[in-house]
């Protein structure tokens, strides 16, 4: 097995804002997720691109180890799924260049789905699905006075392997990609304003699920957008604002509704997906050299509507509120360990007989290493 493979095979059921990340580094997630206007790792590239020009030499490894606790409820009856624990690597590579610009390479989980129920809920035993897809950003980033920039040529490596549906069976793979693409622009030397696209990323067809997913097997990666803020109360203080939209229209594997037509048809039956938002509150306070506080919260809407839940017990992504804490500690200027803990409370959506339900904790460690 190679080293990519197994990264892939490592990262599903992040879904936290539907079937996107909450954040992407251990840092990330102590804050909320916050940080489009906030330059301040080697991974803050992987929420705008423009950040890396803001960032030195460094170089940083992640490790989340997520616990999605998911099931549904039907006639009284709770089925819980099986498989709670998911480790999630991340790497990021950041390089000023001769020329005065900034060259980063990261490699994250930007999502997934992963459900394993013990009892066949579509007919055969186990029943669920396994999605999950790999990352891989190349940004070129630069600064002109007090405007940053970056954009972000992004490969993607997504799989998928459903048990217990008669639409397909084993694991299949995905190829594709799209751009990513950000800017920042510091207003003042307390309030730095932030601007982040990722386009559709469009992805070849799940060959094995061409009579599950829409349009014989195709299942693209939605775009998204998200502006911010970073202000800087103090020399120790600074807080963030993000707001995100995620675009689950432009998926029709996704978002067409359950009732669309024949599953796999040109047009029809996908999750029933809506667009959402995401309000991310972040702050970061440095006590000292050596210690590195950090806290943040967000709230995402809920992509599943009541009608949607029959299909939604295969992708139950209902959480909405997500509380999160973290920090940093240095042993030298070079070296530091980066630590966060993620959580977010149950929420369900019942839609006639049936109730989905949904919490989440994650804990998350990383190594930063400055050159």
């Amino acid at each position: 097995m190679t080293l990519t493979t197994a990264m892939i095979l490592a990262s599903p059921a992040m879904a936290t804002e539907g079937m996107f990340a909450l954040g992407f580094s251990t840092n990330q997630r102590a804050m909320g997720g916050t940080g489009v206007a906030y330059g301040y790792e080697a991974m803050s590239a992987t929420l705008n691109p423009a950040n890396a020009a803001n960032v030195g030499h460094e170089m940083q490894f992640g490790l989340d180890i997520f616990s999605p606790n998911r099931g549904f409820t039907m006639g009284g009856l709770r089925v819980e799924s099986n498989s709670n624990y998911f480790p999630v690597p991340n790497f990021s590579y950041n390089k000023p260049l001769d020329n005065g610009k900034v060259f980063n390479i990261s490699v994250y989980g930007n999502g997934g789905m992963n459900t394993d129920y013990p009892a066949p809920v579509f007919g055969a035993t186990p029943t669920g699905i396994d999605l999950s897809q790999m990352f891989i950003s190349a940004t070129y980033a630069g600064k002109s006075g007090n405007l940053s920039w970056g954009i972000s040529p992004t490969l993607v490596i997504q799989t998928f392997r459903a048990n217990g549906l008669p639409f397909g069976s084993g694991r299949d793979w995905s190829y594709g990609g799209g751009l990513r693409a950000g800017i920042v622009y510091e207003a003042s030397p307390q309030l730095s304003l932030g601007l982040s696209a990722s386009s559709k990323m469009n992805m070849t067809k799940f060959d094995k699920y061409a009579g599950l997913f829409e349009n014989r097997g195709e299942f693209d990666i939605p775009g998204s957008i998200t502006a911010g803020l970073a202000y800087k109360a103090n020399s120790k203080l600074t807080m963030m604002l993000d707001v995100q939209r995620i675009f689950y229209s432009g998926v029709d594997a996704i978002s067409n509704a359950v009732n669309a037509g024949p599953f796999g048809a040109p047009g029809g039956a996908g999750f029933g997906w809506d667009d959402i938002n995401v309000l991310k509150l972040g702050m970061e306070y440095k006590a000292n050299d050596t210690m590195t506080w950090r806290a943040g919260y967000a709230y995402s809407e809920n992509p599943v509507g009541p009608e949607d839940v029959s299909l939604g017990i295969l992708a139950p992504g209902v959480v909405t509120h997500h509380l999160t804490v973290g920090g940093t500690y240095s042993f030298n200027p070079s070296n530091s360990i980066d630590f966060a803990i993620e959580y977010a409370p149950e929420n369900t959506v019942t839609g006639g007989p049936i109730t989905l339900d949904m919490s989440q904790f994650s804990v998350s460690v990383g190594w930063t290493r400055k050159f």
